[in-house]
């Protein structure tokens, strides 16, 4: 049991408590980074860009939900609907990045933004059917240090700290008002500045004098660590570095290996394990839970990914991406079916200590495993002819 504070105003959470609700905070604010830094400069920034990877997701999240609620109806497991409807970003785009050139740049591209809509779309499933009671008074607290975060931003703070401050307000606040804690970082992620201090062109001008600063104290002979012009020099090129980086780059940049080699294993660690004996019952692989989580994952993900986007298309909404076929698409929406991560998440809010979370994430694991293989064989095959990219 870990506890901080004094009084009344103290916190206790168990181990397990503190990493889904206390680091897994920090995850959700590396996602929002991201989706924020989408909508704005990236796949996410125009109505046009984003219809793809936007009707793929409601198709991926749609068709799962349905298939395990159609054979989960009247087995008392119907709460854990959200479940297949997940992608986890970091193992699907981990698998693309294993197959390396054979698969072109525009569908790591079209997985990655289909991904981050999956996860606004967890994200208001978590706030919306998995909040308890509220409490008013906590969060009135968190919309004022939310507001407060955001008033920083305009007034032109680029420093780290009061923004970290804020966040762990939010956090506390978050926790103690019924709405899971882990939105707070979602919601802190969009108050984080995009605006540089420098724009380009200064920053080229005041970098080319610095580094003129640098070879003209450099010509002294002296070594850069005892030559005081130089050492002046690195210091003020680095502060122009970072005056002509958002500090949600920054941030983005800092978190991701924290994220990616601490935060994500130490959640699968504490939430991943199954017993294969509990309470002297065996696990059923035909349980209603298990089966609806495994096949929403490996049959609803990727037919509803593949569905809606043809539909999107057809219908002119959207355009596929250029020298990418229908078959290489389809072998991407496999990859779609890797729910780790933020399945786990959203199964321990479902179902709790119930016996029926077992299932689930044996569901998870199996529908994940298999959808993994089938998409990585089916793009390596269908990758393999250059020419059939551009195919219908």
């Amino acid at each position: 049991m870990v506890t901080a504070g004094a009084g009344e105003f103290q916190l206790r959470l168990s181990l397990h408590h503190l990493i889904n609700d206390g680091l897994m905070a920090i995850f959700f604010f590396s996602v929002g980074l991201e989706i924020k830094r989408e909508m704005l400069a990236g796949e996410l920034a125009s109505v046009k860009k984003a219809a793809l990877p936007i009707a793929g997701a409601l198709g991926g999240v749609l068709l799962p939900a349905a298939i395990y609620l159609l054979i989960n109806q009247g087995s008392g497991g119907e709460r854990g609907w959200a479940i297949p409807m997940a992608t986890d970003i970091a193992f699907a785009v981990g698998v693309l990045a294993l197959l390396g050139s054979r698969v072109p740049s525009s569908i790591t591209i079209f997985l990655t933004a289909l991904a981050i809509v999956d996860d606004i779309a967890a994200v208001l499933v978590i706030a919306v059917f998995f909040t308890t009671d509220i409490s008013t008074s906590s969060l009135g607290l968190a919309g004022v240090c939310l507001a407060a975060s955001y008033a920083a931003n305009r007034l032109g703070m680029r420093s780290r700290l009061p923004y970290s401050l804020l966040g762990i307000l939010v956090w506390v606040a978050m926790l103690k008002s019924g709405v899971h804690a882990t939105i707070a970082g979602v919601l802190l992620a969009f108050t984080i500045p995009v605006r540089t201090k420098l724009d380009p062109g200064k920053f080229l001008s005041g970098a080319r004098d610095t580094l003129r600063r640098f070879e003209t104290a450099a010509a002294s002979g002296t070594d850069v660590i005892s030559s005081e012009g130089q050492q002046k020099a690195i210091q003020r090129l680095e502060d122009q570095c970072e005056g002509v980086q958002p500090p949600l780059q920054r941030m983005e940049h800092a978190l991701r290996p924290w994220v990616s080699l601490f935060i994500m294993p130490l959640f699968a660690l504490a939430n991943a394990g199954v017993r294969v004996v509990d309470g002297g019952s065996e696990i059923s692989f035909s349980h209603p839970v298990l089966l609806g989580v495994a096949f929403g994952l490996l049959l609803g993900k990727p037919a509803g990914i593949t569905l809606f986007s043809w539909l999107a298309v057809k219908f002119g909404w959207a355009e596929r991406p250029a020298r990418v076929g229908w078959k290489q698409l389809h072998g991407a929406s496999w990859l779609g079916g890797i729910g780790f991560t933020m399945s786990l998440f959203i199964a321990t809010l479902a179902f709790g200590d119930s016996p029926m979370l077992v299932e689930a994430k044996i569901g998870i694991l199996l529908g994940s495993f298999a959808a993994g293989v089938l998409g990585s064989v089916a793009l390596w095959r269908w990758s393999a002819n250059s020419a059939e990219t551009g195919a219908e």
